[in-house]
């Protein structure tokens, strides 16, 4: 019998829309002659899959939903959710209640990787060079000179737990800081201010199933913007993608390593990617994106493409894995 699997897309921040975006596109690639594939909508208290045009309420209590007079159970569910509930950890702790399988890590690692500051200083407790960012705290004082001492100008202002760049403010110069702060602040009541890095920026994107590992080709990232911004990412013109990167082999090899062994760390599950900068010799960890974009633009499906492999065939083999795990 197939089993019934649903694609969770949409939440509560302002990545809704790529969350849309990619949840329609991961539905599209998910073989459907394998499974019983739904498109689920999650907004708030507002949870409903989406059939023939037709909105249908999720029974939150197990997890289900009625069709055609009976009640369909869902056997896994592939989380495409960017931002809250599906980045950190709130989703998949409630899945793990129900009882049912999915597609990321856990709730203790979401929630981890969700707070780049937690994330940063554990990975580097552990000696991946990481960026050491200053936290500030809506409604607590700072001192403004201090910081921008500790860092450095020019630096970057942004949310703790946001993602797709919303809120990132490049700083220049000493006035334009108090800006940024106010604008990073409407995101997130958490704030960090990181030091520039001077360096080619890179992402990675990689799983493991069982014993298997496989790492994807790494990407060199070129923006046409200030930084690599929200536009940057999801307007194929505003950004060139080198896929793989002109990196040499030795630098390469550093770089799916890291990947490899912070993916590791911190105990992921499913598809990650991680970002970074190369400064020189040195491969330095930004952030690592539990569920990434995976939209038509997005840098894993482009991955997947250069690999010469199926996504579908990738999606079946983190589905399989962990519907089969005991």
């Amino acid at each position: 019998m197939k089993k019934n699997i649903v694609v969770i897309a949409g939440g509560n921040s302002a990545e809704y829309g790529v969350s849309i975006q990619s949840g329609n596109h991961v539905f599209s690639v998910i073989d459907g002659e394998r499974y019983n594939k739904y498109l689920m909508i999650l907004k708030g208290r507002d949870w409903h899959v989406e059939l023939n045009g037709e909105s249908v309420p999720v029974d939150k209590n197990d997890f289900s939903f009625t069709h055609r007079g009976g009640k369909v159970a869902i056997d896994f569910a592939y989380i495409t959710i960017h931002g809250n509930p599906g980045e950190n950890g709130m989703l998949q702790g409630y899945l793990d209640m129900m009882g049912v399988p999915y597609s990321t890590c856990s709730a203790l690692c979401e929630a981890m990787t969700f707070d780049k500051y937690t994330c940063t200083n554990y990975v580097n407790g552990f000696g991946i060079r990481t960026t050491h960012p200053v936290m500030l705290t809506r409604g607590r004082a700072y001192d403004k000179e201090a910081v921008l001492e500790s860092v450095g100008l020019p630096c970057f202002v942004k949310p703790n737990a946001e993602g797709s760049s919303f809120g990132v403010s490049k700083v220049k110069r000493a006035e334009e800081f108090d800006a940024a702060m106010t604008e990073a602040f409407r995101k997130c009541r958490e704030v960090l201010v990181e030091s520039f890095l001077d360096g080619t920026e890179f992402t990675c994107g990689l799983y493991k199933v069982g014993e298997k590992k496989v790492v994807f080709p790494v990407a060199e990232v070129i923006s046409k913007k200030e930084f690599f911004d929200f536009e940057a990412k999801y307007d194929a013109t505003m950004s060139e993608e080198i896929i793989p990167g002109r990196f040499p082999e030795e630098i390469t090899e550093k770089i799916q390593d890291m990947a490899s062994e912070v993916y590791d760390l911190l105990r992921c599950e499913g598809i990650v990617r991680i970002d970074g900068f190369v400064c020189g010799e040195e491969v330095v960890m930004l952030e690592v994106n539990t569920t990434p974009g995976m939209t038509a633009n997005s840098f894993v499906p482009k991955m997947v493409k250069a690999m010469g492999v199926s996504l579908t065939d990738i999606l079946t083999e983190i589905i399989e894995e962990k519907l089969n795990r005991k």
